[in-house]
């Protein structure tokens, strides 16, 4: 797929894409309406961001973004009679944003794509064992047998990507998952993330009164 240099922006306060994995979303603000109108008849692609700092007073507005966000493709698209959309993304790459243009209803920035973090050398076979092990001892929400099933003979990236998407766990932690600048530094942060994880459950566990 040829990326494009400029790519609209949707901000979310709670949303961190990874790619390879799919993201429904419900469109309904008239400026991100505008949005998928724009793009479904070109490249179609999306740049999912995460806003940052304090942005409530300036929702509406522009408020500040991490500058890091991963772009995805619209694979499924169904317009309302009332405008708003339904849709499924698919995550395809990660990239910086460089610039903003803010003359349009939304913002389009100029973006430098990252290198395809799957593309890279497989993870260390201990490192993936790992990710494996706290897969099947605390695996996400909506993560269910069958599913972990899946994952286990999944890909690296895969593997990785939607085990961080699926995390229970604040939006910033995944946004720190998300710029690591390799798959290997992106699999043992997720790792750190799910220790410390597994030691609040079980201090929780302690700090539980007798019944």
């Amino acid at each position: 797929m040829e990326l494009p240099e400029q790519l609209p922006l949707f901000p979310l306060p709670n949303v961190v894409l990874f790619p390879g994995v799919p993201l429904p979303l419900h469109v309904f603000e008239p400026r991100y309406r505008a949005l998928v109108r724009d793009v479904r008849g070109s490249h179609r692609l999306v740049g999912m961001t995460l806003l940052r700092g304090d942005w409530k007073p300036r929702y509406f507005e522009n408020p500040e973004i991490f500058a890091v966000g991963c772009a995805g493709k619209i694979t499924e698209l169904e317009e309302l009679p009332d405008g708003r959309f339904f849709l499924l993304l698919e995550g395809v790459r990660e990239f910086t944003v460089l610039s903003e243009d803010r003359s349009r209803p939304y913002r389009v920035a100029r973006v430098a794509w990252r290198d395809a973090l799957e593309a890279e050398t497989p993870l260390a076979p201990e490192l993936r064992a790992r990710i494996l092990e706290r897969l099947r001892l605390c695996p996400p929400p909506g993560v269910d047998d069958r599913v972990r099933r899946v994952l286990e003979t999944a890909g690296d990236g895969f593997l990785v990507n939607f085990f961080c998407h699926a995390l229970d766990t604040e939006p910033v932690e995944k946004q720190a998952l998300l710029e690591a600048p390799s798959l290997g530094e992106r699999a043992r942060r997720l790792c750190d993330v799910l220790d410390f994880l597994a030691h609040l459950r079980t201090r929780g566990r302690r700090d539980e009164p007798p019944h």
